[in-house]
């Protein structure tokens, strides 16, 4: 399986947005940046926001891409703490491309490659309870289960428990 990752730009927008409203009944119960009315503009904001929040340091989000080139999902770092070197690892791939471990193989380059480029020490993998096949992905990716976190979404206003996951720098 061959994957690149890339930093998205403002073409990548009709990309992410077909790949998000195909994956909508999958992605919707679990990501509070997905609504249902998910649109055009919304994948064309996410990408604007992009290169300002790698110059701040507080997010590096990658396309993730297949050999064919097309666009299979995304995978990135956000909400970090500097000052607790800590950030968040989340990761969504296309409907289509799911159950194949591009997902995995996605969080696995992208936290080598936050673990080489920033001074994280931890990266959290904080996963839905419901959502069996991304805590599938978060152990896959060697990841340590460290417990459940009450009511840790908010989730299209309902609240939702959590699994916290870690990686630590090695």
């Amino acid at each position: 399986m061959t994957i690149t990752l890339r930093f998205p730009v403002p073409e990548d927008a009709d990309r992410v947005f077909d790949a998000v409203r195909e994956s909508m009944a999958e992605l919707h119960p679990w990501a509070p940046w997905c609504p249902l009315t998910y649109g055009l503009e919304d994948a064309t904001t996410w990408i604007a926001q992009q290169p300002a929040a790698r110059e701040a340091g507080t997010a590096f989000e990658f396309l993730v891409i297949g050999a064919d080139g097309g666009l299979l999902g995304c995978c990135g770092v956000n909400q970090i703490n500097k000052g607790f070197r800590l950030g968040n690892l989340g990761y969504w791939i296309r409907s289509s491309a799911t159950r194949r471990g591009f997902a995995t193989e996605a969080a696995r380059q992208v936290a080598a490659w936050a673990f080489q480029n920033t001074d994280l020490q931890r990266l959290e993998l904080l996963v839905a309870v419901g959502n069996a096949p991304s805590q599938a992905v978060a152990l896959k990716t060697g990841a340590l289960l460290e417990g459940c976190l009450r009511s840790r979404f908010l989730v299209h206003g309902q609240f939702q428990d959590a699994f916290v996951y870690s990686l630590i720098r090695p």
